[in-house]
């Protein structure tokens, strides 16, 4: 429609008059870097990902692409060369899978266009149906539970009865046959089932936003449910899983310290035992045997990844482990006879390599690699560092530079995390790499209200948004400058979701340190935001009140109206690229439309690219590679680095659609 605001552009000038402006003169500065990593490397469809094994040992699935370059799940004979694919997606591509126990059906998780409304498809290998199990419209399926000693079953939890609430069903993966087995009271965030399959422990979020977990000693309708452990909102716990006699039961608690550890805790008297804690950080992955019931191992990141290994049975598979690649590791399948275990390493200069470890032998087989293309390039190290904030919190971060350049007065991406409870870690990430190549440093950092640095780090950014959590970038963008890495002209802010959101405080807040901004998917207005949140978010609104503020009480109505970038759109004078999800369900659409509007109205500029199938983020790799490109030509153009052209209007098979604010 010629009159619509809409219409397909490049980012910023016309191709010939951008081309002349960043690779003139400013691009002799970056004569020794390596030569550019295509976008297509970086960000296309992984050739072979996520490798899992048949319960029985005698197959291998993994995710990989098929001839329309659409990812499907494929299945192999262990040890043979005749894998194939099993799914059949015609676009968006299978990313959540895994093996019903009987070895006979491949469960997998699929929404629309990034609704995050997933149904549960299950693939009988011997006819090769595929069925939806759990059918309907508006409806959200998730994976609760499978157990060895009912192979033909799993526990699913589905918001079909109330689409605020998710109640556990069973599912016979063989007729699809779909019983209620438990009812959601109405408070609780999910359930877990114990070492004879039952569902008896559910964790609540409380009215203050603290936790509690509920035990019930049978899994029947007249056995009530009771209040095992509580804590307020100053707290970090989580339910890990039943021990094998069901008598207590494995928790993530930071109560009595600071950081978050693994215990075992009876439901009866006597006291907790420790199994594995740092005073540095909380504890991260945790291996669990699967029928014994019993903690393995736990991991911990300050910088890099190590294991604790707390069975001894278990001590010589680490001790191998750990010799057969460079990187951090981690354990993420076995069969049901626990001889093989797969292993997957992630390095910060290299694609992900995955292993079948052979654990009577101790003697690892490698398996493959997830981007075969990324072998042989020059990648950029990723430094775990430490930053002091203006308050003196340490902050964690990891700073990445371009290969072959003096780290003196660069331009800088300021690379920003989603959640925000979420956390950046060390290993192989495209995007630092994308940034480096095309030579700018990257920092990433863990500022406060991040996960996984204890309870004193996660809980000082409650409230903090556009405020203290926001000092944090700054004073991290400062620190990089000072040491002499960071030209303070040339600093850009990028991020998704969360890192959306900084990226418009950025150019709002404090436009005078940034250059240019890269917002994806993030929040403008924090009212709206949580207005517009899921039904199924309705058990954990108790936490972003607490956390965000609590958007239906006056006393936090200046600091919400203060911390959302809407509301100061007048401000944003520096350059500004949007990208947006039509279908994104957590933060919706009319987000970035607010701002894009209210940008308009106030006479300044923005580009604003739309993804009609899209959700919360692009996960379609035409859409990623084609948003990417337009990113990369947007901080060129306002940082003077490197970019590879895009060729027309937009990537083949992109649906993106642009609005150009002059």
């Amino acid at each position: 429609m010629t009159n619509s605001p809409y219409r397909v552009v490049l980012a910023g000038l016309g191709l010939a008059a951008f081309v002349a402006l960043t690779l003139g003169s400013p691009t002799k500065g970056f004569a020794q870097l390596p030569p550019l990593i295509p976008r297509d490397t970086l960000f296309g469809n992984p050739e072979k990902v996520s490798p899992k094994l048949s319960p029985d040992g005698t197959r291998l699935a993994y995710v990989a692409p098929n001839a329309k370059n659409v990812l499907q799940v494929w299945v192999g004979t262990v040890g043979e060369d005749d894998a194939k694919p099993v799914t059949a997606d015609e676009k968006r591509g299978i990313r959540q899978y895994g093996w019903a126990e009987n070895s006979k059906v491949v469960l997998y998780l699929q929404d629309k266009d990034g609704d995050e409304n997933w149904h549960i498809h299950g693939v009988d290998l011997a006819s090769g149906k595929i069925t939806d199990f759990t059918p309907g419209e508006k409806l959200q399926a998730q994976l609760t539970g499978s157990d060895p000693a009912f192979p033909d079953e799993i526990l699913v939890s589905l918001n079909k009865r109330n689409p605020q609430l998710h109640d556990v069903y069973r599912l016979n993966v063989n007729t699809g046959e779909l019983t209620l087995d438990t009812e959601n009271p109405g408070d609780v965030l999910g359930f877990v089932p114990d070492a004879k399959f039952q569902i008896r422990a559910a964790q609540v979020s409380t009215p203050d936003g603290g936790t509690e977990i509920r035990i019930r000693d049978e899994a029947t309708s007249s056995s009530p449910w009771k209040t095992w452990k509580k804590v307020g909102p100053d707290e970090i716990l989580s339910f890990l899983g039943f021990n094998a006699d069901g008598t207590g039961a494995f928790l993530m608690s930071s109560v009595g310290r600071d950081t978050a550890a693994v215990i075992e805790a009876p439901f009866g008297k006597g006291e907790a035992v420790p199994i594995g804690s740092s005073d540095e950080v909380d504890a991260g992955g945790v291996l669990m045997h699967p029928t014994k019931h019993i903690v393995q191992a736990v991991a911990f990141s300050p910088g890099r990844t190590y294991w604790s290994v707390i069975d001894p049975s278990v001590k010589g598979d680490f001790e191998g482990i750990t010799k057969l690649a460079d990187g951090d590791y981690s354990i993420i399948d076995r069969d049901s006879a626990d001889k093989t275990w797969l292993v997957g390493f992630t390095s910060d200069r290299g694609p992900i390599r995955y292993f079948a470890w052979d654990r009577a032998a101790k003697k690892g087989t490698f398996l493959f690699t997830h981007q075969p293309k990324l072998e042989g390039l020059a990648l950029a190290p990723m430094e775990p560092v430490t930053i002091k904030a203006r308050d003196g919190l340490k902050l964690h971060a990891y700073l990445t530079l371009p290969v072959g350049l003096d780290p003196k007065n660069l331009p800088m991406v300021l690379f920003v995390h989603g959640g925000p409870w979420a956390r950046d870690s060390w290993g192989y990430n495209p995007v630092a790499q994308w940034f480096a190549n095309r030579g700018y440093a990257c920092l990433m950092v863990n500022f406060r209200g991040s996960t996984g640095y204890g309870k004193t780090h996660l809980y000082a950014g409650n409230k903090q948004w556009g405020l203290k959590m926001h000092d944090d970038l700054i004073d991290s963008v400062k620190w990089a400058v000072d040491r002499g890495t960071v030209d303070p002209k040339k600093v850009a802010i990028y991020g998704g979701s969360y890192g959306g959101y900084a990226a418009l405080a950025g150019v709002t807040i404090t436009p005078e340190v940034f250059a240019c901004a890269v917002d994806i998917v993030g929040p403008s207005n924090l009212k709206t935001l949580v207005q517009s949140i899921p039904p199924y978010w309705k058990p954990m609104r108790a936490v972003l009140d607490v956390r965000m503020g609590n958007i239906d009480d006056t006393k936090d109505d200046e600091l919400i109206t203060k911390a959302s970038p809407l509301f100061m759109a007048d401000k944003i004078v520096k350059p500004l690229l949007i990208g947006q999800g039509a279908n994104d369900p957590r933060v919706k659409q009319a987000e970035s439309e607010q701002i894009v509007s209210a940008i308009a109205k106030a006479g300044g500029k923005v580009t604003y690219v739309l993804y009609p199938d899209e959700g919360h983020g692009f996960r379609r790799p035409e859409n990623s590679i084609d948003f990417n490109a337009r990113a990369e030509m947007f901080l060129a153009q306002h940082l003077g680095g490197r970019f590879e052209p895009l060729v027309g209007d937009k990537v083949p098979g992109s649906t993106a659609v642009v609005r150009d604010v002059k």
